[in-house]
């Protein structure tokens, strides 16, 4: 069995737990999966302060908490789906997911954190610092779902603070990361869509629509030792694709690709 129809074969079953959604209208509020509480690896959400001018509030008072800010897009959909994948596509021991905020010391227990909407974020000095010291003591930052020049200034602006003097290249498909158990080449990048991007064709297959004057980029930061600390997914949404991980509508190969970089990323994270 190749390794896409493998992978795909293991996330049906990663994601069994949960209830089929009905298409992209909207979830089923059925229960979260449960999860040990401690483990070799949480998939940790960041809350960050925003930019003032792009503030605003989301609510999910129906899954029994309130979350506040663009730090909470696809939660907490894509942890719990991701979660699963990861739990079955590897040995790592898999615990619940966690968000906290950004000055959390709790931060510094764990090898691999996620931040989405970074294109909207405004970081303060002390999150600023405190991402810093978390990047040179061996952390590892996965942003995502931030898309065109403007949000890329956002971003850029603020890593330059974080990280001074450190550039942002694009990931060569010589890195190791790349590589370091799924083998993705320059040939399997596509772009990764949000479920706003796709659409129902008249025959009603569904298809994608990537927003004009928009190229996926998969790029990253390294310290001094040529170590990989900040791995960006710009131009696509990697966090619908493992949201949407049981959704028949969502393009399968695309969901694929996604739980393969994911992967790749935590499993780097944990070696280097």
């Amino acid at each position: 069995m190749s390794r896409p129809v493998a992978l795909t074969a293991l996330l049906l079953l990663s994601i069994g737990a949960l209830a089929q959604r009905l298409g992209f209208q909207g979830h089923d509020e059925g229960p979260r999966p449960v999860f040990p509480s401690t483990g070799e690896f949480h998939f940790v959400r960041l809350e960050y302060t925003d930019l003032p001018q792009f503030h605003r509030r989301w609510g999910f008072a129906s899954r029994g908490a309130n979350g506040e800010g663009w730090w909470v897009v696809d939660w907490p959909d894509a942890e719990d789906h991701f979660s699963l994948g990861v739990q079955r596509l590897t040995r790592i021991e898999t615990a619940e997911p966690l968000h906290f905020r950004l000055q959390d010391k709790r931060l510094f227990d764990n090898p691999w954190v996620y931040a989405t909407q970074a294109g909207w974020w405004g970081l303060t000095q002390a999150e600023t610092a405190q991402l810093r010291e978390y990047l040179l003591r061996g952390g590892f930052l996965v942003v995502d779902d931030f898309w065109g020049p403007q949000q890329w200034e956002i971003f850029r602006q603020t890593m330059d603070r974080v990280l001074p003097n450190q550039p942002i290249t694009d990931i060569a498909e010589s890195d190791s990361v790349m590589h370091v158990l799924y083998d993705i080449q320059d040939k399997d990048r596509s772009f990764i869509p949000g479920t706003r991007h796709l659409r129902r064709g008249s025959d009603g297959t569904v298809v994608v629509q990537q927003p004009e004057g928009t190229t996926p980029a998969w790029r990253a930061m390294y310290d001094g030792r040529n170590r990989m600390v900040v791995a960006v997914n710009f131009n696509t949404d990697v966090g619908d694709a493992w949201e949407y991980a049981d959704s028949p509508e969502y393009p399968e190969h695309m969901t694929t690709l996604a739980y393969r970089y994911g992967v790749n990323y935590i499993i780097y994270a944990m070696t280097h």
